[in-house]
């Protein structure tokens, strides 16, 4: 898949960002409240002016009871099969991070998987989403090596190796090397819609 325009990005995040405030009828200054982002913040996102970064996102997407993927994708849902160059592809401004919503939408699966790469001494650090309930996931590095601290914990991960885990607190992921590394990442979740956390 190619990559949109980032001003075409911006826009489409931010038209999906309005539309599911308004669907839950809530105020710029309520998600601000909810979500630790300024209104002004908020306004320009959803006005396509701002470039938001992962973690902005995460903690907005909290904000709504949304999930990273579900403000990324497209919203008609792609039945069964999700061929590679259709699947939604997004890139942090910040980090580099290139995210890949794998799994095909709109099939009301309560699983998802996620392809991430994260560029040579990349990190990107998210908070909890706040207000959701905690979100099974597990991580599988498939090249390279990983630094996961989850909750203070810090883990190493190489090639093939798996890390399950409850997110309840803050996590950061970095990249110790030179190179990039690429994980998938599972998700499960445990009452058929997934909260608002990133992957």
């Amino acid at each position: 898949m190619e990559f949109k325009h980032d001003t075409e990005i911006d826009r489409l995040l931010g038209q999906r960002l309005k539309a599911a405030r308004q669907h839950h009828g809530m105020t710029l200054d309520a998600l601000a409240a909810r979500s630790g982002v300024s209104r002004a913040m908020i306004s320009r996102v959803e006005r396509g002016e701002s470039s938001p970064t992962a973690a902005l996102l995460v903690r907005l997407g909290s904000g709504l009871g949304l999930s990273l993927s579900a403000l990324l994708e497209e919203e008609a849902g792609s039945g069964p099969l999700a061929r590679r160059d259709a699947q939604p592809v997004w890139r942090d401004p910040a980090s580099g991070y290139l995210r890949r919503n794998v799994s095909p939408r709109g099939t009301g699966s309560g699983f998802e998987i996620v392809e991430v790469e994260l560029p040579g001494g990349a990190e990107v650090r998210l908070d909890n989403a706040t207000g959701t309930a905690a979100l099974d996931q597990q991580i599988w590095v498939l090249h390279g090596r990983l630094d996961l601290t989850v909750e203070g914990t810090r883990h190493e991960l190489a090639a093939g190796d798996c890390l399950q885990m409850h997110l309840r607190g803050p996590i950061i992921y970095r990249n110790p090397g030179e190179t990039p590394v690429r994980y998938a990442v599972i998700l499960a979740a445990k009452s058929g819609a997934f909260p608002g956390h990133i992957a």
